[in-house]
């Protein structure tokens, strides 16, 4: 794999601010609203230094303003879903099923680290050899936040799955393309599109 994962560049933090809203936070993709009324100097991310988005409003329902390419774009959180069925219950099977399951989620929804909030991973109790989150760091996800978790071991559900779904933010008109990839599809034939 190529130095940088999939993504091949360094992060940088940004913080923007609205007077009454309060701040915004960000850096990378590890977002939080502080309350406030204070207003500090917007930073944004110089040419070249940082991520294609630099946060420079935030609005009292939530959503955010990027600045790109010398453009606002109004923002909001999105979540996506996704899930893939692993062969076994091997550490590189874990691996390569997860790392599959995240290029497809991160091509359809065009999702970089600076825009991604978080991810969820879950796992069927008979998964346990890996955790899927060490694939999604050597994509190049080193700066979103992953947790693990075990799925409900519901009697006779899809054996061997691992789920995620990951918060990012992106365009208010985004619509979200989930993934269920393999015996997963299953999982969700109500959404064509996913599959």
């Amino acid at each position: 794999m190529l130095p940088g994962g999939i993504f091949g560049h360094p992060l940088a933090g940004v913080s923007a601010a609205r007077p009454g809203v309060g701040v915004l936070y960000c850096r990378y993709a590890d977002l939080m609203h502080i309350n406030s009324t204070a207003r500090p100097p917007t930073r944004r991310v110089a040419p070249g230094r940082g991520g294609r988005f630099a946060a420079t409003r935030v609005w009292k329902d939530g959503g955010v303003s990027f600045e790109s390419n010398g453009g606002s774009v109004p923002q909001r959180l999105f979540a996506v879903r996704g899930a893939t069925q692993v062969e076994a219950n091997e550490a590189e099977a874990i691996l390569a099923a997860t790392d599959g399951l995240m290029r497809e989620l991160i091509e359809r929804n065009d999702l970089t680290p600076e825009a991604m909030v978080s991810c969820l991973f879950t796992t069927t109790e008979d998964l346990d050899a890996e955790f899927p989150a060490v694939a999604a760091r050597q994509l190049g996800l080193e700066s979103v936040p992953l947790l693990c978790c075990r799925e409900i071991p519901v009697p006779g559900s899809l054996p061997r799955v691992i789920r995620v779904m990951a918060h990012y933010y992106a365009p208010a008109d985004h619509v979200p393309a989930h993934a269920y990839l393999g015996g997963a599809s299953q999982l969700r034939t109500d959404l064509q599109s996913a599959q």
